[in-house]
């Protein structure tokens, strides 16, 4: 599918619903510096979110402006399949349970 200018959305995982929506735009922190996007990943109906932090994109390091934020569908399959495989229980209760990945979701 092409690139999605699109701040939310859903995707079918092996017969499974997750929605995502953009939960923090990359920004610059007084305490850690630039920080990268935050998504937002919840299983259809399910409890538990799971927050997939990127890393702070390259042209922000090296103080060009911001551009669009760009995510797809291969880039949100791969975060939550990360997440998953890293133990994440959507049906569990709790807090949000916060994952590092790179820039292409892995």
């Amino acid at each position: 599918m092409s690139k999605s200018l699109s701040t939310s959305g859903a995707i079918d995982l092996d017969g499974v619903t997750y929605d995502w929506r953009l939960q923090r735009e990359p920004h610059l922190s007084d305490d850690e510096g630039w920080k990268g996007m935050t998504i937002a990943v919840a299983q259809r109906d399910a409890k538990r979110e799971a927050w997939m932090e990127f890393p702070a994109p390259k042209r922000l390091l090296k103080g060009l402006p911001r551009g669009r934020l760009q995510l797809d569908d291969a880039t949100i399959t791969r975060c939550v399949r990360s997440a998953l495989s890293a133990g994440w229980d959507p049906l569990s209760r709790g807090k949000p349970e916060v994952f590092v990945v790179d820039s292409e979701g892995n």
